[in-house]
């Protein structure tokens, strides 16, 4: 294919041998960069698939080298593809590099659903707002992931963007569950306690956090704001110790008193 007459034309001399040998040549040279180009132009159409492939290939050599467990290496696999969904962004960087007017369009967006489904952001100053959302971490859990634990220091708190999560009372009572646009975790970072309870994600749960120092800077630009966070923490506090109170009575049979 790539010399003169598909093979029905032998060279006859010297000279003819070299012109098809430098035919040759240059031909199977353009086939490869004619293949090339159109390599490098396929995997230019989605290069976040192939980033979250590239990725996803060093978890597995990483779980390799760690010699993890079939089970362990599951739940992993699991966590990468419910929270990346075959697209890998560096997102971090992304935002990093584009302006602060940018930056604040781009996370209002990113958040508009979190903003209209939390109770905690409707009515509040935009600013405030604003200086919340760029402050905040996604985070994915798996069902049945700890994601607090009781008697723990509070470092952050969470906002639940999609999924269900359960309270958990120390002695495994659970007491409520809070799905789309609840919050928790507050308790203990306003309070400089230890955790009340333990929070287990029912289902998938995409959350946002919001580490303590952060909550603590933003308030303290909005001292109204942070009064009122402190009167709903305060009384999610008291109903919390109301219904520990509760699980731990055990009324006495008068009979067996007798």
């Amino acid at each position: 294919m790539l010399c003169i007459g598909y093979g029905r034309f032998p060279p006859n001399s010297l000279s003819e041998a070299w012109m098809t040998a430098i035919s040759m040549m240059a031909g199977a040279t353009c086939y490869a960069l004619v293949v090339g180009h159109v390599a490098a132009l396929i995997q230019s159409f989605d290069v976040s698939k192939r980033r979250y492939r590239d990725k996803m290939k060093q978890v597995e050599e990483y779980m390799s080298y760690r010699k993890l467990p079939r089970e362990l290496r599951n739940k992993i696999i699991d966590y990468y593809e419910h929270r990346y969904n075959g697209k890998f962004f560096n997102e971090v960087e992304i935002l990093q590099e584009v302006s602060e007017c940018l930056r604040d369009q781009i996370v209002n967006y990113n958040c508009r659903s979190l903003v209209a489904a939390v109770p905690f952001f409707k009515d509040e100053d935009e600013n405030f707002v604003v200086d919340v959302l760029n402050r905040l971490k996604f985070e994915v859990f798996r069902p049945n992931d700890i994601i607090i634990k009781h008697g723990t220091l509070g470092t952050k708190m969470y906002f639940i963007r999609e999924g269900t999560v359960d309270i958990i009372l120390p002695d495994g009572t659970m007491v409520n569950t809070l799905s789309d646009g609840a919050y928790f975790g507050e308790i203990a970072v306003l309070t400089n306690s230890r955790r009340t309870a333990t929070i287990q994600a029912k289902t998938y749960c995409n959350l946002y956090s919001l580490e303590k120092h952060d909550l603590c800077e933003v308030l303290r630009n909005y001292p109204a704001i942070k009064s009122k966070l402190m009167f709903v923490a305060e009384e999610r506090l008291q109903d919390l110790s109301r219904k520990q109170s509760s699980e731990s009575f055990v009324p006495v049979d008068k009979t067996e008193q007798a």
